[in-house]
């Protein structure tokens, strides 16, 4: 089981990949309140590892 801190630093990482609507950004500093914002949030996460697998790509093709 991981730890809250766990959680949130692939929600840190990707604010910082982007940019966000309101509304998601204010999800993923806030947290999930009910069943929609838990559905976007996964739907931003699997958004998140998909731009995170094309960056590791990018960079190692850098090298």
């Amino acid at each position: 089981m991981s730890s809250k801190c766990d959680e949130t630093s692939w929600q840190k990482d990707f604010l910082n990949m982007k940019s966000h609507s309101p509304s998601d950004a204010k999800l993923l500093m806030g947290g999930v309140k009910g069943l929609k914002d838990a559905w976007r949030l996964g739907v931003l996460h699997v958004e998140y590892e998909k731009l995170k697998k094309k960056q590791m790509q990018q960079d190692q093709q850098q090298q």
